[in-house]
C-alpha cells in the first residue's frame, strides 16, 4: 500500500489494482459501452446535479443523521456513532443509487427498468422511483428471498413492479442477477439494468459508488460538528456486493489514518460449506460481467453461499473492496448468522433501534477492535429491521432474555 494508490476511482478499463472490467456477452456491448461512454459526462451536469441534490433532500430525506448511541460506547469504551441509513424513505441506503440511476437512465432515452433484489431493500427502492417517475419496473428476486422477506415483496407489488421468481441454483441473489442479466440481453434497446452494489461490469461499480458517497460525505462534515475532527478512527460497514460500504469508505480511502472495516457473512461459520465470506473463501474469477472474488470450485463453478441475512447472501464481492482486501487498505472481518442475531436483539434492547439483518452484522464486531476512549467510531447501519421481523419472530425467546 503506497501513499500514490487511488483506490476510489478504477483505471480507464474499470480495475481496481487487479479486480474490475466488463466481461460481457456480445448482445450487451451496445448498452454498457454507452454507460461507459457517457455516465461521468452525464452525472457531472449542473441539471442532473440539482435533480438529484433536491430528491435526496426533498424524497429521501438526507442528510441522515449521525448518532452517537450512548449506552453502546459505554459498553465498548469509545464514541461509536450510527449513521441511519435506515431512516432514508424506504428504510435503506439503496434509494441514493435508484434516484440517481433512474434520473440516468431517463436521459439515455430507456422506458424500461429491470433490477435484481436480495434482502428486497433494492428492489422496493428501485419500484419506488420507477412509480415516481412513471416507468415500467420489473424485479428479479430469487424463490428463496420471496418467502423469507415477503414484507418487501408486497411494498414491491403495490408500488406497481412486477416481481419475477428466480427458481435455479439456491434461488436467491445470485440467481436473480443471473436472470436480470438474460433479461437484459433480450431487451438491450430500451432498458435499464439498474444494478443495487458495486458489482457487475464497468462503469457499475463505480457509478454505484458515486450514488453512494453521499454517506461518507455527510459523515465527514456531521462528525467535525460533533467532534470537531472529520476523521472517525474506524468506519464498519456489512458487505455482500458492497454498496453501503463503497458509500461509507468513499471519502475516506485515501485517508490512511481511517481503519476500514468490512464485515462479511459467515453463515454458519466460515469452514462450515454454508457460508457467504467471499474474501476468505473466494479466489480470483468473473461472477456477473466483473473479475473479482469468488467463492468458486477448482473448476470454476460458483459455491453457493449462506446467509441469514438476503442482502449478504452472495458469493463474490465488489472489486473495489476485493482490491481493498488484497492491497491491505481494507480489514475485512465476518460474523456469524448467529453473532448477527445477538447483536440486532442487543442494538434494540441497548439504543431503541431494530437493525436489518445486514447491519447487524457490522455491529457484532464492535467487540473485536480493541476501542479506547480517544477513538471515534463509525457504524454505517444501512437498513432497518422492519423486512426482518419474520426471522427475528422465530428468535424472540432465545434472545428476548439475554
Amino acid at each position: 500500500m503506497t501513499s500514490t494508490t487511488i483506490y476510489s476511482q478504477p483505471d480507464n478499463h474499470g480495475y481496481y489494482g487487479k479486480f474490475g472490467g466488463a466481461y460481457i456477452p456480445e448482445m450487451l456491448h451496445r448498452n454498457v459501452a454507452e454507460l461507459q461512454r457517457r455516465y461521468l459526462e452525464i452525472m457531472q451536469e449542473t441539471a442532473f446535479q440539482k435533480e438529484f441534490q433536491q430528491l435526496l433532500t426533498d424524497y429521501v430525506g438526507r442528510p441522515t443523521p449521525l448518532f452517537l448511541a450512548e449506552r453502546l460506547s459505554a459498553e465498548y469504551g469509545a464514541p461509536v456513532y450510527l449513521k441511519r441509513e435506515d431512516l432514508c424513505h424506504t428504510g435503506a441506503h439503496k434509494i441514493n443509487n435508484t434516484i440517481g440511476q433512474i434520473l440516468l437512465a431517463r436521459r439515455l432515452g430507456k422506458k424500461r427498468i429491470i433490477a435484481e433484489t436480495g434482502a428486497g431493500q433494492h428492489g422496493v427502492a428501485t419500484a419506488t422511483v420507477c412509480a415516481l417517475k412513471g416507468m415500467e419496473c420489473i424485479v428479479y428476486m430469487g424463490e428463496k428471498d420471496i418467502e423469507r422477506q415477503a414484507p418487501n415483496v408486497a411494498r414491491m407489488q403495490m408500488l406497481g413492479a412486477r416481481v419475477i421468481p428466480a427458481t435455479s441454483g439456491s434461488k436467491t441473489l445470485k440467481d436473480a442477477t443471473n436472470e436480470a442479466i438474460r433479461d437484459w440481453i433480450n431487451n438491450p434497446v430500451d432498458t435499464h439494468y439498474i444494478i443495487g452494489s458495486v458489482v457487475g461490469p464497468h462503469p457499475y461499480p463505480d457509478m454505484v459508488a458515486r450514488f453512494q458517497r453521499v454517506i461518507s460525505e455527510e459523515m465527514r462534515w456531521q462528525l467535525k460538528e460533533k467532534t470537531g475532527h472529520a476523521l472517525p478512527t474506524h468506519v464498519i460497514a456489512c458487505v455482500g456486493g458492497g454498496s453501503n460500504a463503497a458509500g461509507a469508505f468513499y471519502h475516506f480511502l485515501e485517508e490512511p489514518s481511517v481503519q476500514l472495516v468490512a464485515v462479511e457473512a459467515a453463515g454458519h461459520g466460515v469452514d462450515s460449506g454454508l457460508s457467504a465470506a467471499t474474501t476468505q473463501l473466494g479466489t480470483p474469477g468473473v461472477l456477473h460481467g466483473s473479475k473479482s472474488l469468488v467463492m468458486q470450485t477448482a473448476d470454476g463453478q460458483v459455491v453457493e453461499p449462506h446467509s441469514i441475512s438476503a442482502g449478504l447472501d452472495y458469493p463474490g464481492i465488489g472489486p473495489m473492496h476485493a482490491n481493498l482486501y488484497a492491497s491491505g487498505r481494507g480489514k475485512f472481518l465476518s460474523a456469524t448468522d448467529e453473532e448477527a442475531l445477538a447483536a440486532a436483539f442487543h442494538l434494540s434492547k441497548t439504543e431503541g433501534i431494530i437493525p436489518a439483518l445486514e447491519s447487524a452484522h457490522a455491529l457484532s464486531v464492535l467487540g473485536k477492535l480493541n476501542l479506547s476512549a480517544a477513538d471515534r467510531v463509525v457504524v454505517c447501519l444501512s437498513g432497518r429491521g422492519d423486512k426482518d421481523l419474520g426471522t427475528y419472530m422465530k428468535e424472540l425467546d432465545k434472545y428476548s432474555q439475554q
